[in-house]
């Protein structure tokens, strides 16, 4: 467990705290699919790990809980939300990265058909790296982040002083993990972010203060 706190001390800001979980395990990722914007039920093992979290996260009082439209999330933030006896939303803006054609085929499959794309991305810097779009209908991380930004900043001001429960994916968290400085494209690979590992953030709507993390790979700060 990590924890970073550069935030100064604030009185009169109203601080919204987030914790952003990545959804349990689902077929998909048992047969190393590209999911994207396709949908993929849990596993056996995805609900159990729901579960599980649900009962972590017990003790924290949510007062109100969103998810990604996606099958995956929402069952997973229906699971979680259960034990707190509130309702999620769902917002196509917590969605993963779209993967245009190439959803549905496995990692193996992707990086044989984008591999020189793939070696002009590994030379680029960290700026470039970011607004890098392998495909014209591949997401780049500027795209995910802009959509997960406004939609974290919009529900900060909305539930000012409230704390929140966000289900999403794997790959928009780790992407929103760089992007604050969490980590870089070295130490936070594909796949860091294990499912039902979470970001506990804090945000007045303007700024944002990673709290803690749990079941997040960060080479740097191991």
């Amino acid at each position: 467990m990590k924890r970073i706190d550069d935030r100064k001390q604030d009185n009169e800001r109203q601080y919204c705290i987030f914790y952003i979980v990545r959804h349990g395990e689902t077929e998909g990722n048992v047969k190393r699919i590209l999911q994207g914007h396709s949908d993929f039920p849990l596993t056996e093992e995805g609900i159990k790990q729901a579960q599980k979290t649900a009962q972590i996260l017990k003790q924290v009082k949510f007062d109100q809980a969103f998810s990604s439209d996606l099958l995956r999330a929402r069952r997973t933030a229906e699971i979680i939300a259960l034990e707190h006896k509130i309702i999620v939303k769902t917002s196509k803006l917590l969605r993963e990265r779209s993967f245009g054609r190439l959803e549905g085929k496995s990692y193996e499959e992707y990086v044989n058909e984008l591999v020189e794309i793939i070696l002009q991305y590994e030379a680029l810097s960290e700026k470039e790296k970011f607004s890098f779009k392998f495909r014209e209908d591949i997401e780049s991380d500027e795209e995910i982040i802009r959509r997960f930004i406004t939609f974290l900043r919009e529900v900060a001001v909305a539930y000012a002083g409230k704390t929140i429960l966000i289900v999403s994916h794997g790959g928009m968290m780790r992407s929103l993990l760089i992007h604050l400085g969490f980590g870089t494209y070295k130490t936070l690979l594909p796949g860091a972010v294990k499912n039902l590992g979470y970001i506990k953030l804090e945000s007045d709507g303007v700024d944002f203060f990673i709290k803690e993390t749990e079941g997040i790979d960060n080479f740097r700060a191991i």
